[in-house]
């Protein structure tokens, strides 16, 4: 399937690091958009089942890949030509993986990240991280983000996300080149906003699967997904983001897939730790890598920095490091004291409790 953009891309060379679920999914996409895509495995046996087989069976078991979609685990082969490089690797490799490409990246690539996490000795965002390894402009830099649970994507199912870049032509360029049929594009030039809705929601997601594990029903889900909208929105806001991407796809839309989705792996982690097994039980039973874990202390470290009150993540942390039960996250719903507040506040004076933004 080859989407109206396949004229736009044909001869559009592209690499995608890294060969996870949405690291494959997304080259499908690019594929089927109809760029020349080049996927980079880590493993050489991934590599060849892509390039082979069309199938990368760990990872996206049932789905058959484009024909056309190369597969290699060398990094000088996937770069070759790239204009567009995807990185597609868990965020605390991502520093490493990009000091490896450096030597065979064409010094007019555009980087775009697709990871949703942040540096956890640095609290650097992943675009921060890359302007920062390979001393590059932000031009250069693009995010993707939104409602992208990988195995519903490559099996064809609808969905929107967002390309972000402080150049809105690359921004542009970036959107057109995975485009396809089943996978729509759009753009904004909020970086921040697009990153860290990405990154603030595994958290939410976190809290909404432990609520679940622990039996809790759909009024303290909504309650926490709601909440934790408005403390995204607070967060991103302090940080220099525009609140109206909180309200899109790569805000308030990613936050409803990853917090109702059996296949996130931010809601699995959380449900698995909500019937009380302990980090490391979880990392065992998963075999997957829950970004939201390793964020929780970057951002809370972020967050007091700021001045942002955030009692949902504030909970989970205390959840993960044992110090509340899990049953007790729900019943302290985002409060900080008994006082009534307004449901939402971005840096504007409360001229009285009774009102909310």
């Amino acid at each position: 399937m080859t989407s109206n953009n396949g004229t736009r891309n044909r001869g559009r060379k592209v690499a995608v690091i890294g060969s996870g679920s949405w690291g494959t999914t997304f080259a499908k996409v690019l594929s089927d958009a109809g760029c020349e895509v080049t996927v980079w495995a880590r493993r050489p046996e991934i590599a060849s089942e892509i390039q082979v087989a069309k199938r990368n069976s760990q990872y996206l078991p049932g789905i058959n890949l484009p024909k056309t979609l190369k597969a290699t685990d060398d990094l000088a082969t996937a770069l070759k030509g790239a204009r567009l490089v995807f990185l597609a690797v868990p965020s605390q490799t991502l520093r490493q993986n990009l000091l490896d490409l450096e030597p065979f990246l064409d010094r007019r690539s555009v980087l775009v990240s697709l990871v949703k996490g942040v540096e956890q000795t640095t609290t650097m965002r992943m675009s921060e991280v890359i302007i920062d390894t390979l001393d590059i402009g932000p031009e250069r830099v693009g995010v993707i983000s939104g409602p992208n649970i990988a195995l519903e994507i490559a099996k064809e199912q609808p969905t929107g996300a967002v390309a972000s870049c402080v150049d809105l032509q690359v921004a542009q360029e970036i959107a057109t080149s995975c485009s396809a049929p089943y996978f729509r594009t759009y753009v904004n030039t909020d970086v921040v906003g697009t990153e860290l809705g990405g990154v603030l929601k595994n958290l939410i997601a976190l809290a909404i699967g432990i609520v679940d594990g622990v039996g809790y029903g759909e009024n303290t889900k909504a309650a926490i997904i709601t909440r934790g909208l408005a403390e995204m929105t607070e967060f991103a806001v302090a940080s220099g983001a525009d609140p109206v991407t909180l309200s899109g796809l790569a805000g308030l839309g990613d936050l409803i897939a990853t917090c109702q989705s059996p296949l996130s792996r931010n809601n699995t982690a959380g449900r698995l730790i909500g019937q009380g097994y302990s980090q490391e039980e979880t990392r065992e039973q998963m075999q997957q890598t829950a970004e939201g874990i390793t964020s929780v202390p970057p951002v809370l470290e972020l967050a007091h920095e700021r001045g942002i009150v955030m009692p949902i993540v504030e909970q989970v942390q205390m959840v993960l490091s044992g110090t509340m039960a899990p049953k007790n996250l729900g019943p302290h719903l985002a409060t900080e004291d008994d006082v009534p507040r307004p449901e939402l506040r971005l840096g504007v004076p409360q001229p009285g409790v009774g009102s909310a933004l």
